[in-house]
């Protein structure tokens, strides 16, 4: 294999170790291939490996250098992901569960995908239905991001609890959350993002024993700073890593500006 990019720094906060790259194709292709090596490491100990996806355009340089890399039985694999709207059409492109299809499942194909249904009407009963998928396959690989409120999934700070005793919920998303999925492309204007999404909590996303975050762009450079130097509280869900035994979080040079 050539030689994976560099990180122009490293450090570690708390527990949480940060790595930061030059730009965001040499942070993807570092992350992707630090969660290629722990999933062979868990398929080989433990026959198969248990796996929490986000679906974002920050993380399409991760998705797309992971499933490029051929060396990976993805059939032991059993893929899941973090959050989802609540009643949009099953097709819709702004599906999180329609993006890691077209983004990683479609091309690698998992042995077993279990997706959150967008379009429920009953939001309630398939966060439900979520949690006994979950406590069937508990994670072993969180693959996640951070969004410019500092939320992890659809955790915004409102409505993240690090004690929180359920493991899927229910949420009314907050403005600058629902404004960054217009940022981001995803939709046209804010009148047109859903107000609530289901969500794995921050304790379930957290339990997982290896944690990879990519966190790319300017964007992001406030809730990076935040959640490296903050308190680790509620107010930036994503400080929460920072208690975390094993995770890393890749930065490129704009999202690691502040620091």
């Amino acid at each position: 294999m050539k030689d994976l990019p560099k990180p122009e720094q490293e450090r570690t906060v708390d527990k949480l170790q940060v790595r930061i790259y030059a730009d965001r194709p040499s942070m993807g292709t570092a992350a992707a291939h630090t969660v290629a090596n722990w999933m062979r490491d868990l398929i080989a100990a433990q026959g198969q490996v248990n796996m929490i996806f986000a679906a974002a355009p920050s993380q399409n340089e991760f998705l797309s250098t992971l499933a490029a890399i051929d060396s990976l039985d993805w059939t032991k694999v059993v893929a899941m992901h973090m959050d989802e709207y609540v009643n949009l059409p099953s097709d819709a492109p702004q599906g999180f569960g329609n993006f890691l299809d077209a983004h990683l499942w479609d091309l690698v194909q998992p042995g077993e995908v279990y997706k959150l249904d967008i379009s429920t009407t009953n939001p309630q009963a398939e966060c439900a239905r979520y949690t006994q998928i979950l406590r069937s396959h508990p994670a072993d690989i969180v693959c996640a991001g951070i969004g410019e409120n500092g939320h992890m999934a659809f955790n915004d700070p409102h409505v993240a609890d690090f004690q929180d005793p359920l493991m899927v919920k229910v949420v009314d998303l907050d403005q600058q959350c629902r404004q960054q999925q217009v940022n981001d492309g995803c939709f046209a204007s804010l009148d047109q993002v859903p107000t609530r999404a289901m969500t794995l909590t921050m304790p379930t996303l957290m339990a997982a024993p290896r944690l990879c975050c990519v966190v790319p762009g300017p964007t992001k450079a406030e809730a990076v700073k935040t959640t490296l130097t903050g308190p680790i509280d509620e107010a930036c869900p994503a400080t929460a890593m920072r208690r975390h035994p094993r995770a890393i979080l890749f930065v490129d040079r704009d999202a690691a500006a502040l620091l």
